[in-house]
């Protein structure tokens, strides 16, 4: 269970490692472009209602993870998730859900045809 630290506060939001990589990704994204966005989770620890983040560049955040080695990430999901934080309502997670892994070697490389690259000869002038 990774820990996500918002503002200067010294209590955490738990978050589960793959999750809160994959949130990481987004939020980073965003906030370099300057973008805000709100962050929403239904609360798991059986305190009732849902809570939302605002998040903005100001403010600082810290991604803490229990796993030393990084998740893979999983391109679908990523950009389900930026598109709802693009939306007026913002980037909801579900502190449940499993993200499935990537599926990188079921995948085929798309194919790359590169066109030949025509030199002309070098002229010296006279």
């Amino acid at each position: 269970m990774g820990h996500l630290f918002y503002g200067t506060s010294t209590e955490s939001i738990q978050i589960p490692d793959r999750l809160l990589s994959h949130l990481k990704v987004v939020a980073t994204t965003k906030l370099r472009r300057s973008e805000s966005f709100t962050v929403t989770w239904a609360h798991i620890d059986g305190a009732p209602g849902r809570s939302t983040l605002w998040l903005q560049p100001a403010i600082p955040l810290r991604f803490v993870f229990d796993s030393a080695e990084p998740e893979s990430l999983n391109a679908t999901a990523l950009k389900n998730m930026a598109d709802m934080a693009n939306s007026s309502a913002g980037l909801v997670i579900d502190l449940t859900a499993e993200i499935p892994a990537a599926e990188i070697a079921s995948r085929p490389a798309p194919a790359r045809t590169a066109a030949p690259v025509r030199r002309r000869p070098l002229s010296v002038a006279a």
